[in-house]
């Protein structure tokens, strides 16, 4: 006999079907001592892959917030490795412009240091071989 309320399965109890999936147990007998069908937790069990823990619901229905913050575990580790990639390549490019800055100080002060060669009068800088 049905009182006509749904029953409600709070994040622990379903991380903790997850997780008896995840360890190899048969779908069949974790869903006849939680006495819901299999599809309840194949829905679990693609939630907690799709969002990790945080996409095991509450016990109340959720709000829009809470569903726009959720992102899937995939996305998430994308960007991560997106702004490493950003943070390396704007490291390169820092080192980058110390060396170009060196490199265009050190020859000013090569072009201040050296002699004038084509002024009148004027050795120039190179060597004559006798013969």
């Amino acid at each position: 006999m049905s009182t006509g309320k749904r029953r409600v399965f709070h994040r622990g109890v379903k991380l903790s079907a997850v997780k008896r999936l995840m360890a190899g147990e048969p779908t069949a007998k974790i869903a006849q001592e939680l006495q819901v069908g299999a599809n309840y937790l194949s829905k679990w069990w693609a939630n907690y892959r799709r969002y990790g823990a945080e996409g095991l619901r509450p016990a109340h229905r959720p709000r829009k917030a809470d569903v726009a913050r959720l992102t899937p575990t995939a996305v998430a580790a994308e960007v991560t490795a997106a702004e490493r990639r950003i943070r390396e390549l704007e490291r390169k490019i820092g080192q980058q412009q110390l060396e170009l800055d060196f490199f265009q100080k050190a020859l000013r002060r090569v072009g201040q240091a050296r002699r004038p060669s084509d002024g009148p009068g004027l050795q120039t800088s190179t060597l004559r071989l006798r013969q």
